[in-house]
């Protein structure tokens, strides 16, 4: 490829100068001037020239721009340039403005392939020209003049350059706000799901069991379960003891198939040998067959009250409830504390089976020596029975489940201490419904908690209840005894299905927890 321009066609001479050529005028006046002047320019371009070259050695900077040979040399120089490289080849002559224009742009070109910041790397003087090689013919050939000796154009050297800059440039990292924008809308999509799902539960799950049928166990069962059912129990009744007690799978199972009967079943009172994991038909079978039937034995649950557990003395054995009810009247003779009026608290709960023929008295005495057992055993000296008692009977009817009972012991034994709980005031509602007579709730009213000729009424009469409130287990004398460790003033069972139970020291934290037991008791209006 030559650097000089190309010869004009002939016929284009005469009609049309060439693009940056000089006027007619002044090529009359260099021809005018006479070889002998062309001479002493080209002598002066020439010197011109190698001043330029010795001083860019001199300077020792290859960076085309920092020396630049003189405007009237810029023919010679392209001249030089290419006798070097590839020897003379004939081209038309060119005047001094198109030979400057020329080597302008020639320059240009030499001062971006020397950049070395364009690439973002440095660059030698041999580099750029391996950098010159690299760009290729096409780019190369946009570093060459034009036909016509006009300059070369620079809108391919800025598209170069454009390319060359984009090429280096760091790529722009990727938003990632777009994949947070999927992660949140992935979770709340699942959120949605798993709520729906949640609501759906108690629907889903009551047609499933309106198309498969209650849960039931298969066959006879397993193990021995002694199940005791009380003089003017329903079947409903019936059906919850035996699922409360894991006789069949569920309350359905057993109730369903017992409306299907006809007639309906009639239960006698007493105590039946059942097992475990029964079918519900194997359950109903079991309680009609007289040979499951134990004779003279009674059940008796923890927490229950005197006159409850006279009356299931009298469903299991053969003795008259009236004739329990004379013997019982009679508390000096079963040796209690001085201060009991009552055998209530010291009839121990348990399973009995009694002799045939035993009498009332002696019937309420096996109770009451099972009783003084149970408090030796737990270590109680005899003169301590009597406020044993009381309280353990108070934790009896106050807590839910096993682990509630030694906090809710520590709960009224600080409020017992002044230095904690000044007013001394137990204020459980327990005491004040056993003083109503209502011994199978726990709940009162607020005319019930001002009632002040209730003896039993804590939220008024500081100190223990002037008596036992129920007739507690093991359990509950053994949390009397050994109460935890704790600053608690304040508990609530929030969940009467699960006995769930919120122990607090401060008033608001009480508070809280009663907000959300009254929340869970308007989910359930059958609690009342």
């Amino acid at each position: 490829m030559s650097d000089s321009f190309p010869e004009k066609p002939a016929g284009e001479a005469a009609d049309k100068p060439a693009e940056g050529a000089v006027p007619a005028e002044r090529d009359a006046s260099a021809a005018a001037a006479g070889p002998a002047s062309g001479v002493d320019d080209a002598a002066r371009r020439e010197q011109s020239w190698d001043e330029f070259l010795a001083g860019t050695a001199a300077s020792g900077d290859e960076s085309p721009g920092t020396l630049h040979p003189p405007a009237e040399s810029a023919a010679a120089a392209a001249s030089h340039h290419h006798e070097a490289a590839h020897g003379v080849h004939e081209a038309a002559p060119r005047s001094r403005r198109a030979a400057r224009e020329s080597e302008q742009a020639r320059a240009a070109a030499s001062r971006e392939s020397a950049q070395p910041m364009v690439l973002g790397q440095e660059h030698g003087a041999g580099q750029s020209h391996e950098l010159g090689k690299a760009l290729g013919a096409d780019q190369a050939q946009g570093l060459a003049a034009p036909e016509g000796g006009g300059q070369p154009p620079r809108t391919d050297d800025r598209a170069q350059r454009r390319a060359q800059l984009t090429a280096q440039l760091p790529k722009e990292k990727k938003s990632r706000k777009g994949a947070w924008g999927c992660l949140i809308v992935f979770v709340v999509i699942f959120a949605l799901m798993a709520g729906g799902a949640f609501a759906l539960q108690g629907p889903i799950n009551a047609l499933i069991s309106k198309t498969q049928g209650p849960a039931d166990f298969e066959g006879a069962g397993t193990g021995t379960v002694n199940v005791m059912v009380h003089e003017g129990e329903t079947g409903e009744d019936i059906a919850n003891t035996l699922a409360t007690q894991k006789v069949v799978a569920s309350f359905d199972a057993f109730y369903s198939l017992l409306l299907k009967q006809s007639p309906s079943p009639i239960f006698q009172p007493g105590v039946y040998k059942l097992a475990q994991k029964m079918s519900a038909k194997s359950a109903l079978s079991a309680l009609m067959d007289p040979a499951n039937k134990l004779d003279r034995t009674v059940i008796i649950p923890e927490g229950t009250a005197e006159v409850d557990v006279l009356q299931l003395v009298a469903e299991g054995t053969s003795i008259p409830l009236s004739d329990l009810q004379a013997a019982a009247g009679d508390v000096s003779s079963f040796g209690l504390p001085a201060e009991a009026t009552k055998l209530e608290g010291f009839l121990f709960p348990a399973t009995y089976t009694f002799n045939p023929g035993i009498s009332a008295h002696d019937a309420i005495k096996t109770l009451v020596d099972r009783q003084f057992e149970a408090l030796d055993s737990a270590g109680v000296a005899p003169a301590d029975r009597w406020k044993t008692i009381v309280l353990a009977s108070l934790i009896q009817r106050e807590a839910g489940l096993k682990d509630d009972y030694f906090k809710v012991s520590r709960v009224f034994l600080n409020r017992l201490d002044r230095d904690q709980w000044p007013s001394g005031l137990l204020q459980s509602d327990a005491t004040v419904a056993y003083g109503t007579g209502n011994t199978h709730r726990v709940s009162t009213t607020d005319a019930e908690r001002e009632d002040a000729s209730n003896p039993y009424n804590t939220y008024l009469h500081p100190g223990l209840p002037v008596g036992p409130i129920s007739n507690p287990g093991d359990l509950a004398i053994d949390a009397a005894l050994h109460p935890a460790d704790g600053t608690w003033l304040y508990f609530v069972t929030w969940n009467l299905d699960t006995g769930e139970t919120i122990f607090s020291t401060t008033i608001e934290e009480h508070d809280a927890a009663v907000e959300k037991w009254l929340a869970w008791m308007d989910e359930h209006p059958e609690y009342g």
